[in-house]
């Protein structure tokens, strides 16, 4: 692994001193791209305003029309976290503008497939609904946006997603990607997107004077499931998707949460009134996300809704069950997935450009996961595929592909459809994220294709694993209190935790739960404890190691861990 230093810029740090920012903070601000502390204003008033956003002035008489004629909605989510959340703000919103006749669907992963299908728009037609409205999907489903049309429905797209070349022919679509849509943040979540278009029908009813400015509901306690949405769909968290996220961390802080995404706080054991970013992604988000690879995505929505403590402890309880089960099951793949992929390539050489593995007895809900943690251990983009479990689709294979930085992967897969036609039945993502459908009889071919790609467009500087690093820790700053001051920003995809790097001596070591590293080190001739979690192979007593600081808690003693990241040997 190499390390590279982020550089900072001293005029930078200078600044942000000057205006009474920590001196480490404004360190590590000014090499994130901060160069003024109004820069650092997460404050509401400092959100980019809604008009920014291409079609959201439609989507908002519409919706405001739909409400003032007492029309059926019908909101069509996702069943991953982004989904559920913007499909629980969705609701909750809607009701708080004066929506009564307002249901969902969740497409089931394995059934119904991904997005907005023709057999979906044709169960919302016969619950009754008037309007169908996307969350987080339906900017590729250009047929089942037309059976919806052609069943007399009115759609409201609302998304994040690329777009294919043609768009749906929606009554509206609100979607920062979409062609001609000038909104400066690009990276917004689909449940950030749904809250956009909140405000702005509050804004639509609030000139149609159905209340006033003191009076309009308060959309703001919406905001904490916004931002678990946001960390939880790993999407750059720009300046506005920051400001999300830390309006909604202020308010879980405070106590102001939903019942459900309180119990959430503690079956996964983490504590609500210190919440970070890293809580959104590795404990609450996964609970919710288990729910859509293993089950129904239902139970995470119903949880995220519900205002009965009681009720929301159960449903969380469940959903950490379903949870456990996903660990247990993507642990048995990550291990068949890692001896099918050493199969690729003799092990005293470089991996292939590009992996692509298959069993028949993967779960297509957890290939996800599994395809993240083969791409993390290999740095090489990595599609991981299972069998569809659909009725009638039994010949089909599920992929779903992560990448490395510099290689794009929906565009990637773009590439392998135009030079391979037939070859992808569908496919859809981001530039990291991508997901696609092979007939069986053409993985080959389509693991062919991958490869010609990803041969061409990486090279050996991007196929080397990189680690960008804060330097140096000084050692005043090595202690408990510096954690929780680390703690307190909004850290995460695009603006990342801060991580240090330096040789260290290692004092001792010794393996924990036959899977993670235990160590006792010696930074700057202090004596610190540290523990590297997924390593099994001894370090030299002398390491230069990469490490974030966390609290280590014992029998009520705080002290500062390092958290190995990784070494440069």
């Amino acid at each position: 692994m190499q390390f590279i230093s982020r550089e900072v810029a001293p005029r930078s740090v200078w600044a942000l001193e000057q205006a009474g920012v920590h001196p480490l903070l404004a360190r590590l601000y000014a090499a994130r791209g901060i160069h003024e502390a109004h820069q650092l204003d997460t404050s509401l008033a400092q959100l980019l305003p809604p008009s920014g956003l291409k079609g959201i002035a439609q989507a908002a008489e519409l919706l405001a029309d739909a409400i003032a004629s007492n029309k059926k909605l019908c909101i069509v989510a996702d069943y991953d976290c982004d989904g559920a959340t913007a499909c629980a703000v969705a609701l909750k919103g809607l009701r708080m503008l004066g929506a009564q006749q307002v249901s969902y669907i969740v497409p089931d992963r394995v059934v119904d497939g991904y997005g907005l299908t023709p057999p979906i728009a044709e169960r919302v037609k016969a619950s009754g609904a008037d309007v169908l409205i996307t969350v987080d999907n339906g900017i590729a489903s250009v047929e089942g946006v037309a059976t919806a049309k052609a069943l007399g429905l009115q759609v409201l797209v609302t998304d994040h997603h690329l777009p294919a070349p043609v768009l749906p022919n929606a009554d509206a679509i609100v979607n920062p990607n979409q062609p001609g849509c000038t909104f400066a943040s690009k990276a917004m979540a689909g449940v950030g997107v749904m809250f956009y278009v909140l405000l702005a029908l509050r804004a639509e009813l609030r000139a149609r004077g159905a209340f006033n400015a003191a009076q309009q509901p308060k959309l703001d306690t919406l905001l904490p499931l916004v931002a678990l949405g946001t960390v939880a769909d790993v999407v750059k968290l720009d300046a506005n998707n920051r400001r999300l996220v830390a309006q909604g961390l202020r308010r879980i802080r405070a106590g102001a949460l939903p019942a459900g995404l309180a119990s959430l706080f503690a079956v996964a054991g983490r504590k609500a009134a210190a919440a970070t970013t890293f809580d959104f992604g590795f404990a609450v988000g996964p609970r919710l996300n288990a729910a859509g690879r293993l089950s129904d995505m239902t139970l995470g929505i119903e949880c995220l809704l519900t205002d009965d403590p009681t009720r929301a402890d159960e449903l969380a309880r469940l959903l950490d069950a379903i949870n456990r089960e996903r660990r247990e099951i993507e642990g048995d793949m990550r291990e068949q997935a890692y001896e099918l992929a050493e199969q690729l390539f003799d092990p005293d050489e470089e991996p292939p450009p590009a992996v692509c593995v298959y069993d028949p007895d993967f779960h297509e809900g957890v290939v996800g996961i599994v395809a993240s943690r083969l791409k993390d251990k290999l740095h090489r983009p990595t599609f991981v595929f299972a069998s569809s479990q659909a009725p009638g689709k039994e010949h089909e294979l599920k992929g779903s592909g992560r990448s490395i930085p510099g290689f794009h992967l929906r565009d990637a897969l773009d590439l392998v459809a135009k030079r391979y036609p037939g070859v992808l039945l569908r496919f859809g993502g981001h530039a990291m994220a991508a997901g696609c459908t092979v007939a069986e009889e053409h993985l080959d071919t389509f693991e062919q294709g991958l490869m010609e790609v990803a041969a061409e467009w990486l090279d050996a500087a991007t196929l080397t694993r990189q680690l960008q690093t804060d330097g140096p820790l000084p050692s005043k700053y090595c202690r408990i209190d510096m954690v929780d001051v680390l703690q307190q920003p909004v850290w995460g995809q695009g603006f990342a935790p801060p991580t240090f790097s330096e040789e260290l001596e290692v004092v001792s070591q010794r393996l924990v739960a036959e899977k993670h590293m235990s160590l006792k080190l010696k930074h700057q001739g202090q004596a610190i404890d540290g523990i590297w979690f997924g390593r099994t192979e001894p370090l030299p007593p002398r390491a230069v190691l990469a490490f974030r600081l966390e609290a280590d808690e014992w029998q009520g003693q705080r002290r500062v861990r390092f958290l190995v990241e990784g070494a440069a040997l």
